[in-house]
């Protein structure tokens, strides 16, 4: 029961992207189509779940044991970036066509502040290795769910017509901050 609750919090409750407001820009910048913003959703599941296994490790084992707490955030960032070269090297030669769809945006995975905060969180939480890996992947999934919903939405709006000045990211911001309030909408739900 205790990991049910878990995801369920990590995907609705505390959407890391609609109700903590991380991974803001992949969410802006890769929502236009719905094959777009599912091919970014896997790449940052993927990341995530491995971030978070090898900063965990290198948390405990390496960090703590010789007191050097205070590079966490320096050593999670370089962690990071080392899995999305990893990931951009996988995709080149595993779907060039995702590589290309992704284009810019795979880079943003570096600077995704989702992926770092669900790192920090797990320490910060106090979780043990296997609990970090289901939050991580909770997470991910809330990530995606928000992505592709947000995805559909705006290609369903490019199909209306709308004041000139609505069109583009106005309508976007708009459309986020009312699905953010959806969400929003779980916090008060016991589990």
């Amino acid at each position: 029961m205790e990991y049910f609750n878990l995801i369920i919090i990590a995907i609705f409750v505390n959407n890391v992207v609609l109700v903590q407001f991380l991974g803001i820009c992949p969410f802006l910048g890769v929502s236009t189509k719905v094959s777009t913003a599912a091919g970014m959703s896997a790449a940052v599941m993927f990341v995530m779940t491995l971030a978070t296994i090898v900063t965990y490790v290198i948390q405990q084992f390496v960090l703590n044991k010789l007191g050097l707490g205070f590079l966490q955030t320096v050593t999670f960032i370089l962690v990071i970036a080392s899995l999305v070269q990893m990931v951009e090297l996988v995709l080149k030669k595993v779907s060039p066509v995702l590589y290309q769809a992704l284009g810019v945006f795979l880079p943003l995975i570096t600077t995704n502040c989702a992926i770092l905060g669900v790192a920090i969180l797990v320490i910060k939480k106090d979780f043990n290795l296997v609990q970090g890996v289901v939050y991580s992947i909770a997470t991910a999934i809330g990530f995606a769910l928000a992505l592709v919903i947000f995805a559909g939405i705006r290609e369903r709006l490019e199909m209306y017509d709308m004041p000139k000045a609505m069109k583009g990211a106005p309508i976007a911001l708009v459309t986020a901050g009312l699905l953010s309030l959806a969400f929003m909408g779980f916090t008060g739900m016991k589990f």
